[in-house]
C-alpha cells in the first residue's frame, strides 16, 4: 500500500551512555561505551566489546536485570490521546497503549532468549521460562507496562525496528488506529555474544565502522527505544519505508551488493531537493560496511556517512529504532556525531570521522542490514 507521510509525535531511546540526549553528547564528545568483558560473563573467555547499562548484570538474573531498565524508559512514553469528546461527554477519558486504537508494536532480536540458557544451566528454575521466547517475554513487559492486549511481536535480527515502525505506518495509513507505539529492546548476555564470538566477527578487537583495515570485529552495546507514530501530530515525518530481504545465504549478502541498491533505489526520487545525510549501519564489519558504503554514495553522492556502533555497540534487532531516536536528538540539537571508534582511510571518500553541523543538511536517510541479506532504510526530516 502506498503510505502517506507518518509524523513522530515522540521519541526516545536508553544506550549504555544513557538517554538519547546524553548519549548524543558522549557521540559528539566521541566517546565510546563499549568495555572489554569476559564473553561468557561469570564463566570468563575471551575479552570482548561489550557496552551495558550503568550497573546491569551481564549474567541472567530473575527477574531480568534488564526489566527495570526498560520501565524507566517506558516511563517516558506519553500517554495516547484521549478521543475528542462528544457534546453529551462530561469527562475526558484516555486508553492505554496496547487498545484498539492505540496499538503496540514490540521488536527486538534477543527479547529473553538468554534465559532458555539460564533455565538450562539452573537445573531447571522455572521463572526463566516466563521469558525465554518472544512472545512471553513480550507477554510479561506488557503486563508490566500496564499495556492492553492489541500488542504486536516483530523479530528478523536487525531490521527488526524498521518492520514495526514500518507495520505501524500501515495501520495507521489504513484508517484503523489514531496512533501507534513501536517499542524494541535487546539486551546483551553471555549467551547472546558468545553466539556472535563462535563467528569470529565478535573478537578481541574494537570495532570501526566504514574504517578500510585487514580484519573487521563488532562490538555489542544494550539498546532500547520508543516512537510514537500518528498522521497529524509530532515536529518529525519517517517517509520513504523501504525494504528489501536478497533470500541469499544464513549470514552473507550477495557479493555485487545489489540487495543494498535494491534497498535504497526509492529514496532518491523522495530526497529530490533535499539536502541529505546519511546514518548507516556500519557495525564494523568488512565486506557489508564496503558494500553498504559503495550503495549509499552511488544513490547520495556528497552525502556524509557516519555509523555510531564503534561508540555504542551494535543493539542488534533495536538498532533502527535506537538509531531513529538519536537521530531525531542531533536534529534537534542541529549537530551529527562523527563515526566514532574508526579513522581515514574509510571505504568511501564520504565517511565522516568527525561531527559535523546540520545547517546544510534538512534531512537524513536512515539505514539497517542484517543477517542473510535483509536491509531496510526510511528518510527522516522536520516536518
Amino acid at each position: 500500500m502506498s503510505l502517506p507521510s507518518i509524523r513522530i509525535a515522540a521519541s526516545g531511546a536508553l544506550t549504555a551512555f544513557g538517554d538519547e540526549t546524553e548519549t548524543l553528547t558522549a557521540l559528539l564528545a566521541g566517546r565510546r561505551a563499549l568495555e572489554p568483558r569476559p564473553v561468557h560473563g561469570a564463566a570468563g573467555g575471551d575479552l570482548v566489546p561489550i557496552a551495558l547499562c550503568a550497573g546491569r548484570a551481564y549474567d541472567e538474573t530473575l527477574p531480568p536485570s534488564w526489566l527495570p531498565y526498560l520501565r524507566d524508559l517506558a516511563a517516558r512514553i506519553p500517554a495516547p490521546e484521549p478521543p475528542p469528546r462528544s457534546p453529551t461527554a462530561s469527562l475526558p477519558h484516555s486508553l492505554p497503549w496496547g487498545s484498539p486504537r492505540h496499538p503496540v508494536f514490540v521488536t527486538g532480536s534477543n527479547f529473553g532468549v538468554s534465559h532458555l540458557h539460564a533455565y538450562r544451566a539452573s537445573g531447571g528454575a522455572p521463572g526463566h521460562l516466563d521469558y525465554g521466547t518472544p512472545s512471553e517475554c513480550v507477554h510479561q513487559v506488557a503486563a508490566a507496562l500496564g499495556w492492553g492486549p492489541d500488542v504486536t511481536v516483530f523479530s528478523h535480527a536487525c531490521v527488526s525496528a524498521h518492520l514495526g515502525l514500518l507495520q505501524a505506518s500501515r495501520v495507521l495509513a489504513a484508517g484503523l488506529a489514531d496512533s501507534a507505539l513501536v517499542v524494541s529492546f535487546d539486551f546483551i548476555s553471555a549467551f547472546v555474544a558468545g553466539g556472535f564470538h563462535a563467528l569470529k566477527i565478535l573478537n578481541n578487537d574494537f570495532p570501526a565502522p566504514y574504517q578500510d583495515r585487514p580484519t573487521g570485529s563488532i562490538g555489542l552495546g544494550d539498546g532500547a527505544a520508543f516512537a510514537v507514530l500518528t498522521l497529524d501530530r509530532g515536529d518529525f515525518v519517517l517517509q520513504g519505508q523501504t525494504l528489501h530481504n536478497e533470500m541469499h545465504h544464513f549470514t552473507a549478502n550477495r557479493a555485487d551488493g545489489a540487495g543494498f541498491a535494491a534497498c535504497l533505489a526509492p529514496l532518491p526520487a523522495l530526497a529530490a531537493g533535499r539536502r541529505v545525510w546519511l546514518k548507516g549501519h556500519g557495525t564494523g564489519t568488512l565486506e557489508a560496511g564496503r558494500l553498504e558504503a559503495a550503495a549509499l554514495a552511488q544513490h547520495f553522492p556528497g552525502a556524509p556517512l557516519v555509523s555510531w556502533k564503534g561508540a555504542l555497540g551494535h543493539t542488534l534487532g533495536s538498532c533502527g529504532l535506537v538509531e531513529l531516536a538519536l537521530v531525531i536528538a542531533a536534529l534537534r540539537a542541529g549537530r551529527a556525531p562523527g563515526t566514532v571508534g574508526a579513522a581515514a582511510p574509510g571505504f568511501t571518500a564520504q565517511v565522516a570521522f568527525e561531527p559535523f553541523s546540520l545547517d546544510a543538511f534538512d534531512a537524513v536517510v536512515c539505514t539497517s542490514n542484517a543477517f542473510g541479506g535483509a536491509h531496510a532504510a526510511f528518510l527522516v526530516h522536520h516536518a
